[in-house]
């Protein structure tokens, strides 16, 4: 039998698990896509009007979420859209746990070839902060982590191949990677002449987000730091595999070993709304020092509270309380231009908006949107919302 040509290759789930699979995805497309459509109109023709007409309609999105809370709509959204988000990853672990020995040996023979040129510093000693630990971020079993054995990559399969069945359906998530895909086209094209030696990205995990890049600034360095070892490994193994020079080490990027001015790019996906603000300031102020004159810091994120409506704030403040994300709206309720400046940006150097989703828009609307001739879709429907800030 011939030897796999990637790790990823190994899962090989049957045909019922992937019935299953489909069916979680289509689950969960069906709660936040069309429950969140069909939860909107039952608020606004039933809710609202009849609370303005005995007191006053809610003005906040807390005093939305306690009007809601009592409606059978909103109980069976959040019921289904909680089972499915723990059924994404329950579905994909039969299939790993069968091939998790043979997915530790293939880590393994990659790490020892590097036949890409990347590498990967693992820090036993590390201490992974409390708020990772504490939980299961995103109801996934064992969050980034968790360990059972030696060299184990277990935590980076269920993040990859979960995450797959999480987005499986999703109309606006095509392939992997996109997030950092679609940053680095918007940078490429808004900056023609700008070639940057060296991208960090924060909380990596396995580096999807990260490895686009190799191809949109030929010749760049890459690195991607997390306080997960498993998920290391496992995008180790991807990257090499891929014939991509990727170098991982496991930090806490509260404090990393960098030296200053060392990147030209640093990045993240998802990331800050994950950590509590004090680690946020934290990691912003090290951003800073590691940036060289002229560099860039953009992190996708969810988009700042005062930019969106009372329902909309009410409906992505959801996984606050039910999909272990504590940090999430205290982040959102931050003016990013202020947390930028505060780490020691100058102040007009800073920037939060969004951009389109580039697999989404295609070559042609994107670069009109560059030109400022069309305007970004909203965050989650096909656009994504960035801040960040020049190393000025």
């Amino acid at each position: 039998m011939t030897a796999p040509a990637s790790i990823e290759e190994l899962y090989r789930p049957t045909h019922d698990e992937r019935a299953r699979q489909s069916f979680v995805s289509m689950l969960r497309k069906h709660a936040v896509i069309d429950m969140r459509r069909d939860m909107k109109r039952d608020y606004e023709t039933r809710v609202e009007p009849a609370l303005a007409a005995h007191s006053r309609a809610p003005q906040t999105w807390r005093e939305i979420e306690t009007a809601m809370e009592k409606q059978p709509i909103y109980r069976f959204y959040s019921s289904l859209r909680y089972n499915a988000q723990e059924m994404c990853y329950l579905s994909v672990q039969p299939a790993i746990e069968r091939a998790l020995p043979a997915m530790i040996n293939q880590a393994r023979g990659t790490a020892a070839e590097l036949r890409a040129g990347g590498s990967l510093r693992l820090n036993p000693e590390l201490e992974v902060p409390r708020y990772v630990t504490a939980l299961d971020v995103h109801l996934a079993p064992g969050c980034f982590h968790r360990e059972y054995t030696a060299d184990d990559v277990a935590q980076g399969a269920v993040v990859s191949f979960g995450g797959k069945v999480f987005t499986g359906q999703h109309p606006y998530r095509k392939r992997p990677g996109v997030i950092g895909e679609s940053i680095g086209q918007w940078l490429r094209r808004s900056r023609p002449s700008w070639q940057p030696r060296r991208v960090l990205d924060l909380g990596t995990t396995s580096g999807k987000n990260l490895t686009p890049y190799a191809s949109i600034f030929p010749g760049i360095e890459s690195h991607g730091v997390d306080v997960g070892a498993p998920v290391l490994r496992f995008g180790h193994a991807l990257a090499e595999e891929q014939g991509i020079p990727v170098h991982f080490s496991q930090q806490n990027a509260e404090s990393m070993d960098f030296p200053d001015g060392h990147f030209d790019l640093i990045v993240s996906s998802f990331f800050f709304h994950e950590v509590p603000l004090k680690a946020t300031r934290r990691i912003l102020r090290e951003c800073r020092r590691l940036l060289a004159p002229g560099g860039v810091m953009v992190n996708m994120e969810l988009p700042h509270e005062e930019a969106l409506s009372a329902y909309e704030n009410f409906f992505w403040n959801w996984d606050t309380m039910n999909n272990n994300e504590p940090n999430y709206t205290a982040f959102r309720a931050q003016d990013p231009h202020a947390l930028c400046a505060e780490a020691g940006f100058a102040p007009g150097s800073t920037f939060a908006h969004m951009i389109p989703d580039f697999a989404t828009f295609g070559e042609e609307k994107f670069d009109a949107f560059v030109r400022g001739d069309a305007p970004a879709p909203a965050h989650g429907m096909g656009g994504w919302f960035v801040f960040g800030a020049r190393a000025d």
